[in-house]
């Protein structure tokens, strides 16, 4: 296949993309974001292509596109594409780097002959980030024309193309987001509570990451019982109450958030996840009696 490529939202993920791929050998075509600072911005960072402040049919010119626009304006793009460039679609391969959508919501350049499908990292991209994507799953669905051009991107870029069927597609985001997303957001609820009883910030963030590491060390030797440590993992519900009762002097999400972690705990890490439920939630009762 040819290794042109359009890049229509050259956020996050369509920048670090667009960089890696120009990085392998493949020629980068028009780039569009909203406005010709933010594309002229996009080209300087990937090293190539033409920076484009509207939507044209030039995008086209390019055998693959990737429309690498947040997930709510993503089927409106996928409209004015197909208004704008009609026919000259056909044959086309144009991919969404949506995780929780399918191909479906790219209807309108199906319709005038391209084959569409998506591509999607299970990576964490941020600002100015360029992230080793050596490894990396790629999902990916759609027509087996966008399919096969979706992997050889993935393995391009050194990642591991994994077909996702199109109606799996919120469950799979749903799972790296629950890591990538609320993950974060756990461990900065922990530095918080370090730097309330007195911690700096710098001996929080020191304090956490080893445990962090090494938690996710013994899950990846060892497979996710064995690495279940803490007091719900050995039953001892008297030290859960403590931490019930300590959570209480801070935000209500914070208490509410560790009972929740604790049943899930026990529901994906117990070897009885109904007999530790059961135990669970009388403990849980009972701390929350002797707190009204």
């Amino acid at each position: 296949m040819s290794r042109s490529i359009s890049i229509v939202g050259a956020g996050r993920l369509g920048r670090a993309l667009a960089r890696s791929l120009r990085q392998v050998g493949w020629r980068i075509g028009p780039v569009v974001t909203r406005s010709a600072d933010h594309s002229r911005a996009a080209v300087h960072a990937i090293g190539a292509g033409k920076p484009l402040a509207t939507l044209t049919s030039e995008v086209v010119d390019a055998d693959v596109i990737l429309l690498a626009t947040p997930d709510d304006v993503l089927a409106e793009v996928a409209r004015q594409l197909a208004k704008l460039a009609g026919h000259k679609c056909r044959g086309k391969i144009v991919l969404h780097g949506s995780g929780a959508l399918d191909n479906k919501v790219l209807q309108p350049l199906a319709r005038c002959g391209a084959a569409t499908g998506s591509i999607h990292p299970m990576q964490t991209f941020t600002k100015n980030s360029q992230p080793n994507l050596k490894g990396v799953i790629f999902a990916i669905e759609g027509h087996p024309r966008a399919r096969s051009a979706a992997g050889a991107i993935a393995r391009a870029l050194g990642g591991v193309p994994v077909p996702v069927a199109s109606g799996s597609k919120p469950a799979y985001h749903a799972a790296g987001t629950l890591v990538a997303g609320h993950a974060l957001a756990l461990t900065e609820a922990a530095a918080q509570l370090l730097i309330k009883l007195g911690f700096t910030r710098a001996h929080a963030v020191v304090t956490l990451l080893p445990l962090i590491r090494q938690m996710l060390d013994n899950f990846e030797k060892h497979g996710p019982r064995a690495a279940w440590t803490g007091p719900a993992s050995r039953g001892d519900y008297a030290t859960l109450k403590k931490h019930q009762r300590a959570l209480r002097r801070y935000p209500r999400e914070f208490g509410e958030s560790y009972a929740t972690l604790v049943r899930l705990s026990a529901r994906v890490l117990a070897k009885n996840p109904t007999a530790t439920l059961k135990q669970l939630e009388r403990a849980l009762k009972k701390s929350r009696r002797k707190s009204q």
